[in-house]
């Protein structure tokens, strides 16, 4: 089995004759603004980073290879190939011959973790501008061999082509960088405010067409995907013990824990067990997995009492005590006033409550480290790379330079779970015991462990006219959560465990409805239990407050929830999708579900709409794509169960990479959001995290997924938009509203369980 080895492919490239390289001058990443997350460091690679490399390889089939780089990474979304088919249409190189490599540290540059659904909004752009220099470069060396002028001549499938009446010529790029006698080109990376001669739409012949994802193969024959794959020679096991607060990491206990280790209660063990200690960070090795696991069940561990856990079987009442800083977003207009106003026919007031969910990754997750005494090289699973790089330099002390990361694929997790936390554990323990280590993490663990998606809530009042026009909205959102700092350096007493307080639970906090007067705030608070982001970030919650006060207001108003949407909607590319997709359902103006009123059966029938456009990253935030939902259900008053019949989602992602890849996307939201929206919320107890195992936190089975149709919108003349959370943005709100024209009653309170379901309608 062969290892991608990162540290061994950057430096020979910037050292390899016959080699034409883009590049970048390495600088010291930004440092996260006030209240964002991230780890701020002041490193500084000592060499260029490189984005694309074509060189001269007679071993080739093709006599030449193509790389790409990116500092991004593949989390499910299909990334690998659309950047692929970006590199490859600039380059005019056939896609198969194309290699990507993606966020590993010593060959990547440094773009910032994996979030926010800007790999190809924002990441993707120098690279296609680099791929574009490429290919002019070496029009620029065909033209200085032949001769003749550069704008003469084009390339195609790694073939630069001269043509003039029946002289007809070809130079394979590999031979045109044999040409350079053994010399380097390095270009330097264009700034974006340098033209550079892009590839018209209009030429496209990858790009905005279907593609074969590149990883399924490897996948399917079973070759090195996986970092639970990953074997290297000498390799130990090892596990972690946790301390008895799950899921908790905030207070003056953490990293104070921990009274006594009883080594001689694993002495006896097979397998040269080991025991390391240090702080809180409690592990074992052993030679083999399962003797890893023996000792891990066997060692007696003495824990100090720990206070209990805040009480959060009333999320609301314990996220609304929790002490905040409010933070004003927007301020237009009296709005106090406007509720009180003669203009004004209905004031609805209305709170919303958002459940702590996991990320819920399948597979536990896991990471090999290993230390040759200078270097640390960990296989892992990470979304943040370069962002680990920082956090294993703190934990460790080693230097930056001295820290690889190699990225490879892991359990699906959509945010921040525990793949970084087990990368710490198993560089501790390589360290202590001298020897490669692999450490898996338990499936309690990684249920109890994992930062949560928070709970939420969100307060609002809304007005309007007696013409049923938006008079006043007043919202304010109540976010308890942060970046979730690395478990080890918590646990080893690295950093205190006092949490900090970051600002993102303005997401989509700016409904996109025309109300006359706004009043937006949030207010900024520190976690309760453990927390960071999960897929739609504060966004998801914010949209189902958003989406179930329009919905209801029309219904005030006397007025369809389709058309009263366009009707307080400005951005004609909202309105088009809402249309696209209200007419892709078959949607019929005027006739209501059952509200309430059994049919056939017995069975009450709804069909709810929502729209929302993902607008992320620091306030103000930019835009993703736009989404739009319209989803179709029976409820079983008697059992409260909800079954999904259908549901259609219309979704404007500008242009569009990989039109296959955003419909795979778009499934893959609106499974996950369905699971989220209908049964996924975590348990508490006194210690913390309840939820252990899959019983105690159900998720979406194969036989509860409805028939999903996606309408895509043409814009491929437009910018690309971030298509990976768009799509479930809308979507609990479209269900609630849903639940409404199937019962009679408004739900403002996820998940939509059975007995949640019963509750509200025998309530």
């Amino acid at each position: 089995m062969t290892l991608l080895q990162p540290h061994d492919l950057h430096a020979p490239l910037l050292d390899r004759p016959d080699t034409l390289l883009v590049v970048r001058q390495p600088v010291a990443p930004p440092k996260p603004a006030p209240g964002q997350p991230g780890s701020g460091t002041d490193y500084v690679q000592a060499t260029p980073e490189i984005f694309v490399a074509v060189l001269a390889d007679p071993d080739a089939e093709a006599g030449w290879r193509a790389l790409a780089f990116n500092g991004h990474v593949d989390l499910g979304t299909g990334i690998r190939t659309a950047l692929a088919q970006i590199v490859a249409e600039e380059l005019e190189v056939p896609l198969a011959r194309l290699e990507m490599v993606l966020g590993h540290t010593a060959a990547s540059p440094n773009q910032g973790p994996t979030i926010a659904s800007a790999s190809i909004q924002i990441s993707a752009v120098p690279l296609r501008r680099a791929a574009a220099q490429a290919r002019e470069q070496l029009l620029a060396l065909a033209a200085a061999q032949w001769g003749v002028d550069a704008g003469s001549l084009h390339a195609r499938d790694g073939l630069v082509r001269f043509t003039d009446g029946s002289d007809a010529r070809t130079l394979p790029y590999g031979q045109l960088l044999q040409g350079l006698q053994g010399q380097r080109l390095h270009l330097p990376l264009a700034p974006p405010e340098q033209p550079v001669k892009l590839k018209p739409a209009s030429e496209y012949r990858l790009v905005g067409r279907g593609a074969a994802r590149v990883d399924i193969p490897a996948k399917a024959t079973g070759e090195l995907s996986f970092v639970h794959d990953v074997r290297v020679p000498g390799m130990r096991h090892g596990r972690v013990v946790r301390p008895p607060h799950p899921g908790r990491d905030g207070g003056d206990f953490i990293g104070h824990c921990l009274v006594a280790v009883d080594h001689a209660s694993v002495a006896h063990l097979p397998g040269n067990v080991q025991v390391v200690t240090e702080g809180d960070f409690v592990g074992v090795v052993a030679d083999r997995e399962e003797q890893a696991i023996a000792a891990l069940r066997a060692l007696r561990v003495q824990w100090r009492p720990v206070p209990p856990a805040p009480d959060l079987r009333d999320v609301a009442g314990a996220i609304r005590a929790n002490p905040a800083r409010r933070r004003a977003l927007v301020d237009e207009g009296d709005v106090d006033a406007a509720f009180a106003g003669a203009h004004t026919a209905v004031v609805l007031q209305r709170s919303y409550v958002w459940p702590y969910q996991m990320h819920a990754s399948i597979g536990p997750s896991c990471a090999v480290a290993d230390f040759d005494g200078v270097r640390l090289t960990v296989w892992s699973g990470t979304q943040n790379p370069h962002m680990l790089r920082t956090d294993l330099d703190r934990l460790l002390r080693l230097g930056e330079d001295c820290i690889d990361i190699v990225r490879l694929e892991a359990a699906g997790c959509y945010g921040r779970n525990c793949a970084d936390d087990v990368c710490a554990d198993a560089a501790l323990l390589a360290m202590a015991v001298g020897a490669p280590v692999r450490v898996q993490l338990t499936r309690e663990q990684e249920h109890q462990w994992e930062p949560k998606g928070t709970g939420q809530l969100m307060d609002v009042r809304a007005a309007i006219g007696h013409d049923g026009s938006l008079q006043a909205y007043d919202f304010a959102v109540r976010y308890p959560s942060n970046d979730a700092p690395l478990l080890a350096l918590l646990l080893t007493g690295r950093v205190p465990g006092q949490p900090r307080t970051l600002e993102m639970g303005d997401r989509t906090a700016v409904p996109p409805y025309r109300y006359a007067r706004r009043r937006i705030a949030c207010h900024d608070m520190a976690p309760l239990v453990r927390s960071s982001w999960l897929r739609g970030v504060s966004a998801l919650p914010n949209s189902f407050a958003h989406d179930c006060m329009i919905d209801e207001l029309a219904q005030a108003a006397g007025a369809d929830p389709v058309d009263y949407r366009i009707r307080h909607l400005d951005d004609p590319r909202a309105i088009a999708l809402i249309d696209a997709t209200a007419r892709h359902a078959g949607w019929q103006r005027g006739q209501p579900g059952s509200r309430g009123r059994p049919g056939a059966h017995g069975l009450l029938h709804g069909r709810g709409v929502a729209y929302a456009r993902y607008v992320h990253s620091r306030f103000p935030g930019f835009g993703a794509a736009w989404a739009a939902w319209v989803v179709d259900i029976e409820v079983d008053p008697a059992s409260g169960r909800i079954a999904v019949g259908r549901i259609v989602v219309g979704q404007d992602t500008g242009m569009m990479v990989n039109p296959d890849g955003v419909r795979h996307q778009i499934h893959g939201n609106v499974i996950q959001t369905l699971s989220r929206s209908l049964l996924e919320r975590v348990a508490f107890d006194d210690q913390g995290v309840a939820s252990r195992e899959w019983g105690g936190y159900p998720i979406l089975g194969f036989r509860d997924v409805p028939p999903i149709e996606v309408v895509l919108m043409p814009r491929q003349d437009e910018p690309p938009m971030g298509a990976g959370e768009s799509a479930s943005v809308p979507g609990p709100a479209a269900l609630a509203n849903a639940l409404f024209d199937a019962t009679g009653r408004r739900f403002y309170q996820a998940p939509f369980t059975p007995e949640a379901v019963r509750a509200v309608l025998h309530g």
